[in-house]
């Protein structure tokens, strides 16, 4: 016993002074918020005037450039005006906002967005490329708290391991990034991260003062904990550290500004699918399956989840459809064919397609090449580009209520 004792200290030495030196030591902000009173909008206003505007000399509260402040928890978010004219000399207030507002107690993430008023427009379709207003946030929907610069945010998700997730979520993020939209690519799976085997990255993320800059990878920035930690380190973490570390992967890592962030969930039904729903405004969840009635049961489930907290499924995926022989094209249906859309059609949501069981996927996989970019028009790579087509046609038909609309600079 005294030795099992000794080994798991010793791995949590191993494993917690990397992580500390790059993502801030959760555990302690951890225990730190609940001791804490929960910020106010009126005290964290407050706070806010020793932030002077250069353009009058009077505080930014006094000056009216606070238009407004949102308090979600730990999770704070001030709005300050400006207009396009004057956004390259309020970037200095923002942050200066952003770092008084993370100094008050109880707050563990502070964000400020630079805001203009504008008349709403008629809906039109985003354009091509995806410039300008991020796709999910032009007609009024909340900003959100951890990702203020994000347009549209899209959960990959799946009700059990083993049905390829993983591969769907890079594949199709590198597809959206081909098709010249602005990715993120973040892997939410805290025990068993793959992104950086899958896209081929072994370096860690570089930290400038507070900030974390996200690696640049086939088109894409990408985050995930396995840039921080050697690839055979067992994160062996309890829920609140779990929690806290995809706060800030979220909150503290430099994304900029994005069209849309693809996040590789971790399978199952659990506490980081619930965190994740809950502290971001989800564009919609991508249900990834296998055809074989066992795998369709779990995704199911993982369809009810999401219903439950209110975030739109997108659609089905059908990974490993069909085996096609690399000598002779034959198609075998080892797990069956069609499961999946007939799901789909059972549960009143879409069919987004399906992707062959092909050795080159797997190959590329393991080498850090994603299909999507190493073999751009094979069958496998027309796959994930024709779902990546139909994921982005949906985020972007979809429109939020009424209300004033905010265009973030």
């Amino acid at each position: 016993m005294r030795h099992m004792r000794r080994s798991g200290h010793r791995t949590s030495r191993i494993a917690r002074p990397v992580f500390v030196h790059h993502v801030f030591t959760i555990q302690q902000k951890v225990c730190k918020r609940m001791a804490q009173p929960a910020p106010t909008p009126d005290t964290l206003r407050e706070a806010l005037r020793a932030v002077t505007d250069p353009a009058s000399g009077r505080d930014i509260v006094t000056a009216g450039l606070v238009e407004g402040i949102e308090v979600r928890g730990g999770l704070v978010q001030v709005a300050l005006l400006t207009d396009r004219a004057h956004a390259a000399a309020m970037e200095p207030v923002a942050r200066a906002a952003e770092a008084v507002l993370a100094r008050q107690p109880g707050v563990t993430n502070a964000a400020a967005v630079l805001t203009a008023h504008k008349p709403a427009a008629p809906a039109s379709p985003p354009r091509g490329h995806g410039h300008g207003p991020a796709a999910g946030q032009g007609q009024g929907q909340r900003p959100n708290l951890l990702l203020p610069g994000v347009g549209a945010i899209v959960a990959v998700a799946s009700g059990k391991g083993g049905v390829g997730k993983s591969t769907v979520a890079v594949n199709l993020a590198v597809a959206l990034a081909r098709q010249g939209h602005r990715t993120g690519l973040l892997d939410a799976d805290i025990y068993g991260p793959s992104l950086p085997r899958m896209l081929g990255l072994a370096r860690k993320p570089e930290v400038r003062g507070q900030r974390i800059l996200p690696l640049d990878a086939w088109g894409l920035k990408a985050m995930s904990i396995g840039f921080l930690v050697e690839e055979e380190t067992p994160m062996i973490w309890r829920g609140p550290m779990v929690m806290g570390a995809l706060e800030q992967m979220l909150g503290q890592v430099e994304w900029g500004t994005l069209d849309i962030m693809v996040i590789d969930m971790p399978p199952g039904t659990g506490d980081a699918q619930l965190t994740i729903s809950q502290r971001l405004t989800l564009a919609g969840a991508v249900i990834v399956s296998t055809p074989q009635d066992i795998a369709l049961i779990d995704a199911r489930r993982g369809v009810r989840m999401f219903e439950r907290v209110r975030v739109p499924v997108l659609g089905l995926v059908e990974n490993m459809s069909f085996f096609s022989c690399p000598n002779c094209g034959h198609h075998s249906e080892i797990f069956g064919h069609g499961g999946a859309r007939q799901e789909a059609h059972r549960l009143g949501t879409d069919f987004l397609g399906e992707v062959p069981l092909l050795l080159d996927v797997r190959e590329a996989s393991d080498a850090g090449t994603p299909i999507t970019a190493s073999a751009p028009d094979g069958e496998a790579a027309r796959a994930f580009d024709a779902i990546a087509a139909r994921v982005w046609q949906k985020i972007s038909g979809q429109r939020a209520a009424a209300g004033p609309r905010i265009v973030i600079e």
